[in-house]
């Protein structure tokens, strides 16, 4: 099986095909993941709908190397912690399937990335070679062919007069960054956005005081005049990104999929109540596809999810840590 393939061929007829068959593939060739899946009882010959399958808990990722066993990795993602934690590490075979996911998910939802300046507040990619979401936005500056596109975490002054100059232009952007930094941009005094997408990656993560989405996106949208701050949802551990825009609802690409747990039993699921979200992301081929997260949230019958929270005791961690 070509896992590109797959992941451009699956669709929601399709998908649980899809999913059985990367199954059937990690459990055969993944040792940690058979492991799990023997403990729990669970392989290709008694999981027949995607609520059977095992979700390996995100955790492993700090403990275990889970990867093919005849591949080898050619990148590798850490997560971002606080001092002392210890990250996940996600092994990745072949980069070319995450730069596939990440930019067929994005040009899926927004339309070409060659159409958009992409402005990155965030570390430069010398100085993060190992965060996934630096790795993203590199690629997406790098695509977009334009010679505004940068990363710009280091001179807001700068980005403030980019973004100026793109607004008299009615030029298309999108504007990508942790959280902080955002708020960092807006502190500096109204800065309308009218041709741009806002998009926010996470949580204060002790720079700022933390705030719910719902407030930091009204901070955000008073500040820049903005009808809408967008966001987006994704991970270390996962090679596939999900979206939200003025609904606050996050939609997925059609090769990745989220179902809600009940958070006491990972075998019990839910729909339209609050829940664990577990992930199923096809472009992990060569990992695992097949996760679940410390993040709360809800599923609405349209598919499109929301992010509630996250279990209490759960590890500091985010994209914010990593310009700490």
């Amino acid at each position: 099986m070509n896992p590109k393939e797959l992941l451009l061929n699956t669709t929601a007829a399709n998908f649980l095909e899809s999913a059985l068959q990367v199954f059937a593939y990690q459990y055969e060739h993944c040792a940690p993941y058979r492991e799990f899946c023997d403990h729990l009882k669970r392989d290709p010959s008694n999981v027949q709908k995607l609520e059977d399958l095992p979700f390996l808990p995100v955790s492993l990722f700090k403990d275990h190397k889970l990867i093919a066993s005849e591949k080898s990795s050619e990148l590798i993602f850490r997560s971002s912690g606080t001092t002392g934690s210890v990250p996940s590490t996600h092994y990745v075979v072949d980069p070319s399937l995450y730069e596939l996911s990440f930019t067929a998910g994005f040009e899926q939802r927004y339309g070409l990335l060659e159409d958009y300046v992409i402005l990155g507040l965030l570390p430069s990619y010398l100085e993060r070679q190992d965060a996934s979401l630096v790795y993203m936005v590199d690629h997406w500056i790098k695509k977009s062919g334009r010679a505004e596109s940068g990363f710009y975490l280091d001179d807001l002054d700068q980005l403030r007069t980019t973004i100026e100059g793109l607004e008299a232009k009615a030029q298309k952007y999108v504007l990508i960054g942790v959280s902080f930094a955002l708020l960092d941009l807006a502190s500096l005094g109204p800065l309308p956005i009218q041709h741009g997408i806002v998009m926010e990656t996470g949580g204060m993560k002790g720079r700022r005081k933390e705030l719910i989405r719902s407030e930091l996106h009204s901070e955000l949208k008073t500040s820049f005049g903005a009808k809408a701050i967008h966001s987006e949802y994704g991970m270390t551990e996962l090679l596939s990104q999900a979206y939200a825009g003025e609904t606050g609802r996050f939609t997925t690409p059609p090769w990745m999929k989220v179902l809600t747990r009940q958070p006491n039993d990972p075998f019990e699921y839910t729909q339209g109540a609050t829940g664990g979200i577990s992930i199923i992301d096809l472009a992990n081929y060569y990992s695992c596809s097949f996760l679940a997260t410390q993040d709360l949230g809800k599923i609405h019958t349209d598919g499109s999810f929301e992010i509630l929270g996250r279990f209490d005791q759960s590890d500091l961690r985010g994209c914010n840590i990593m310009v700490l």
